[in-house]
């Protein structure tokens, strides 16, 4: 690690040198002008260039993410230095991105995303509905670190900011229809109408549909399609000089799903040509009561196998200029989401185990682990922020109030085996936050600019939950109910049902920059995410809290243009200090069904190197390498007491445990005698777990080259994108099982944990994917035809695992589309 930082110093030194020299031979504005284009970001609440902003930014134009087949932001983690994007678990709607190691692929309401998601300044909550498709906007921006300051809440890990376009000032568009394989169809539309002088109107939509690329054996389904449709109507008023409002309501339907899928067909294995499932839950919106003879309560009990979320979303900016230097912004938004999917986890059969690696195809009807949702989720949030500059430029001033007031129910069951109704039970939470930020850029000199920032945050959360079962609504409550008055932790103390968190964060940085094309910057940022409760528990007891997770983020970086702003080189070392970490882990019981625990398990820390070149040798051809570097690790508390108050073991009581349990011989995963070990962030050697998704090494690199097709003034650009990613640990416990029998005092196993050839679970090794569009533009950019793949040469890799089973990616997909400009 010392001799990379020692390079990234060098890199750095050199960065900042390069720039200076090639001043000195710039050459005419004609030269300048063809350079790398400029993306103008609003990541630090007001209008900035992206070079000029001392934070770790990542921003796509609209034309960028169309040169690079960019249609959704899941796919946008591809391109970003230390970020792994993928699906939530079964859901293809909900995206969990992971920003240097932080990040979350839990749904249900009572936890927070760390990398939060945002739509025109309005925070998402939920990320249950957040793979939004790309239809309207005008940029992207994918900030890394905490953003504890300027922005809503829960941004420990980063953000993901969507800027959606501005209704046009004249009359015109565009529309776009593709088709692909899976008989996926798209089409895409966007106009703009100027109503009066001073008032725009934008309509916009899109449709997609396919077949899904996984072939149900059992039922004869096709699974994993992603069909949905999205309409959008934005405003743009000007009703004064020095007063405007811009406004949209969105409407988002998705139908799609992340099932679990195999290469080779589980019913017979020698078939490997394609994707295939065997539950037997069958696909569809509705059926006749799918899961008698079992009772369950509410219109989930007739949910067929499928996810599908719907969203209302409206946003609304009133801004007032108050003076030449002061401008006031009401920010307004409500976002309405529900969602409802019946998924099965273990594709219709049991789980993996040491027992059972490959179980064998019973295709229950029932499926093998279902889980039945049914949820509601409403936000309403209201900012005032005030910019404006004092002293003649001395000081650059952005400060605000910030409330949110959420209400989530969710209604959901679990069944396991086909036969066993593990929970039945209602969720109702809220979280009311009310927040005040100030950050002030001082101008010290021309080139130094000294920034400090801090953001008061008091947030109470409320929870209550309620048995459906019929046991538990005859007038007595047993034990065994989830309900309110059975949430007492295995210590016997109340679990509480209503927390607050309050915390100061504040940010420190500092920038020089010595010429126009040169900014060095170092910083101190703070960041929080508040706690929740372990809602996806079955018994009351384990619903128990997780505390508010805190971080410190120091990094220091270089952003330059050089060349005649041919080459942009920006380089940003990082070192992340996180206390009590919130990780989710999923725990196989005795019986092969799951249980779901998140504790602050420990504190953690990472380190690393981005580095983001963007090349132009020649008008027309553009080249770009992002590359990524992590080191990073759990810190355990040695001298915590081997018993939290809930009567929790700690981790380090946990893996004393576990390695006592190992030196009998005993072997992990295969019985309840050796349950301390591949457990939560204990691994099956007694080790403390790698953490998940952070793999060491990220890199991406591409181009893409304007070919003009001399007089018919048309242009073919070629593009090429790859992505690279070294192995990585996708399950908290980090266990994988392997072929090659073992005995231990408590039996022999056909499989193990420890060594062979993989079966299933946790290990994802390096993976490579190649994206290509070849685009054929009319003159004058009036139309364009092209032909796009992803992932062109299907490799397949590991992206999650729960409860030892493994998710894949999806296939190659390609795509023919044509867009007509007007």
């Amino acid at each position: 690690m010392r001799n990379l930082f020692g390079l990234a110093t060098a890199l750095t030194t050199s960065l900042v040198t390069m720039p200076l020299y090639a001043q000195t031979d710039a050459g005419s504005d004609e030269g300048a002008s063809s350079g790398i284009t400029e993306v103008i970001v609003t990541a630090q609440r007001r209008t900035e260039s992206a070079q000029e902003v001392p934070i770790a930014i990542s921003a796509f134009s609209a034309e960028q993410l169309t040169s690079q087949g960019v249609s959704n932001t899941l796919q946008i983690g591809q391109y970003i230095p230390n970020m792994v994007a993928q699906n939530n678990t079964g859901l293809g709607s909900a995206n969990a991105f992971y920003l240097r190691g932080l990040g979350n692929s839990e749904t249900v309401a009572t936890f927070d995303p760390p990398v939060g998601t945002y739509v025109d300044d309005i925070y998402l909550s939920r990320q249950n509905a957040n793979n939004l498709s790309l239809f309207d906007v005008e940029r992207v921006e994918v900030l890394r670190g905490p953003q504890g300051t300027l922005f809503g809440r829960n941004t420990t890990g980063g953000a993901v900011r969507m800027i959606m376009a501005d209704p046009g000032d004249e009359l015109g568009g565009y529309a776009e229809i593709g088709y692909g394989r899976y008989n996926k169809q798209v089409a895409r539309g966007s106009i703009d109408v100027p109503v009066l002088d001073k008032l725009a109107v934008k309509f916009s939509g899109y449709w997609q549909e396919d077949d899904g690329y996984v072939k149900n054996v059992t039922t004869g389904d096709r699974l994993n399609d992603d069909d949905g449709w999205g309409a959008r109507v934005g405003l743009k008023a000007d009703f004064t000089d020095t007063i405007s409002w811009s406004a949209s309501f969105a409407k988002i339907e998705a139908d799609g799903e992340n099932i679990l899928n195999f290469e080779c067909n589980p019913a017979n294995p020698a078939d490997c040509n394609g994707r295939f499932a065997t539950t037997g839950l069958r696909e569809g919106a509705t059926g006749a009561a799918p899961y008698a003879p079992l009772v369950i309560s509410g219109r989930k009990a007739n949910y067929l196998l499928g996810a599908r979320s719907e969203t209302d979303l409206v946003t609304s900016n009133f801004q007032i200029d108050l003076s030449p230097d002061f401008q006031l912004s009401f920010i307004t938004g409500y976002v309405d989401t529900t969602q409802q999917y019946a998924l099965d986890f273990y594709d219709g059969r049991g789980g993996p185990s040491l027992a059972s690696p490959t179980p064998p195809v019973r295709g229950f009807t029932r499926g093998g682990f279902t889980i039945l949702n049914d949820g509601s989720h409403e936000q309403f949030s209201q900012e005032i922020k005030l910019n404006g500059s004092l002293g003649d430029g001395f000081a650059d001033l952005v400060a605000g109030v910030y409330y949110l007031d959420e209400k989530n129910t969710t209604d959901f069951a679990d069944i396991f085996g086909d036969t066993l109704l593990l929970a039945d039970r209602v969720l109702d939470n809220t979280t009311e936050a009310l927040a005040g930020y100030a950050q002030a850029d001082f101008n010290v000199t021309d080139e130094w600019k000294l920034t400090a920032g801090i953001r008061y945050t008091d947030e109470t959360k409320k929870m209550s939950i309620r048995d459906n079962r019929p046991s538990c609504n005859d007038g007595t409550i047993e034990a065994t109910c989830m309900d309110n008055v059975n949430l007492i932790s295995p210590s016997g103390k109340p679990i509480p049902r209503e927390m607050g968190t309050d915390m100061w964060t504040p940010r420190f940085a500092v920038n020089y920059q010595p010429s126009g094309d040169v900014l060095l910057f170092a910083s101190a940022t703070r960041g929080m995410k508040s706690g929740g409760w372990n809602a996806r528990s079955t018994p009351a007891r384990s619903v128990l809290p997780f505390g508010p997770e805190k971080v410190w983020s120091y990094e220091t970086g270089a952003k330059t243009d050089w060349l005649n702003n041919r080459l942009r080189a920006n380089v940003t070392l990082f070192y992340l200090d996180v206390a009590d970490l919130q990780t989710p882990s999923a725990l196989l019981n005795a019986n092969g069904s799951m249980t779901f625990l998140t504790r602050n398990f420990a504190d953690y820390e990472n380190k690393g190197i981005e580095l983001e070149l963007t090349y132009m040798p020649i008008d027309g051809l553009t080249t770009y390498l992002n590359v990524g570097y992590q080191d990073d690790k759990y810190k355990i508390d040695r001298n915590a007491p081997d018993f939290d108050e809930y009567g929790i073991q700690s981790v380090s009581a946990q893996q004393r445990l576990c390695q006592q349990q190992l030196s009998t011989g005993a072997i992990p995963n295969a019985s309840p005698a050796v349950a301390a070990c591949a457990a939560g962030i204990i691994t099956a050697e007694g080790q403390i777990a790698e953490p998940v998704r952070t793999p060491d090494v990220t890199l991406s690199f591409g181009a893409s080259y304007d070919i003009p097709l001399g007089s018919s003034r048309m242009t073919l650009v070629p593009s090429l994108n790859a992505s690279y990613r070294t192995e990585q640990e996708v399950s908290t416990n980090n266990l994988t099982i392997y072929s090659g029998s073992v005995t231990g005092t408590n039996g022999t196993f056909p499989s193990n944990p420890y060594s062979g050839d993989y079966i299933t679970g946790s290990y994802s090794p390096e993976a490579w994917f190649v994206n290509a569009t070849l685009t054929l533009f009319g003159a004058d950019d009036r139309w364009l035809v092209a032909a796009e793949c992803t992932n062109c040469f299907n490799e397949t890799a590991v992206n999650t695992s729960l409860a030892n089973t493994a998710y894949i990616n999806a296939p190659m997909q390609w795509m023919l589309r044509t867009r007509f400009n007007f």
